[in-house]
């Protein structure tokens, strides 16, 4: 298999809610709701990147899809890294997203591997790391 990830999709209880942390609150462009006429079809897509994309999709409409039960969630099941070019960014973000209702799980602090970084989880409990990594260009 050729690596291709083109989209991450986050289940989310409260579309409207989560559309409004996302859009509203970190700022990312978006359409808005789309396929809500079709039963178990509304979703929101975000650009992050050429040909990469994050989606917010009711938990229940996942389990529909997928044909999975609808169970318990841990955020401890994976997390996002939001890399940026500077130790003040990775602050910036961590209080834009505590502004727009997310919970700083971890503030950010010097890293043991030379960085420094932070986590929050998002309003559904999607955990976010917020990182700056002195070996890595981040391009704007």
């Amino acid at each position: 298999m050729k690596p291709r990830i083109s989209l991450i999709t986050l289940a989310v209880d409260d579309l409207e809610k989560s559309l409004r942390f996302y859009r509203d609150g970190l700022g990312m462009q978006t359409q808005g709701i789309v396929g809500a006429e079709f039963e178990y079809g509304a979703v929101v897509f975000f650009d992050l990147q050429p040909n990469l994309k994050l989606a917010l999709y009711p938990r229940k409409s996942l389990a529909k899809d997928s044909g999975l039960t609808l169970g318990t969630s841990s955020a401890l099941e994976f997390s996002i890294g939001h890399n940026v070019s500077s130790r003040t960014e990775v602050d910036q973000v961590m209080e834009q997203a505590t502004n727009s209702g997310a919970v700083i799980v971890k503030s950010a602090q010097d890293t043991f591997w030379g960085g420094y970084a932070g986590y929050f989880q998002d309003l559904d409990g999607h955990l976010w790391e917020v990182a700056w990594n002195p070996n890595w260009t981040i391009e704007e």
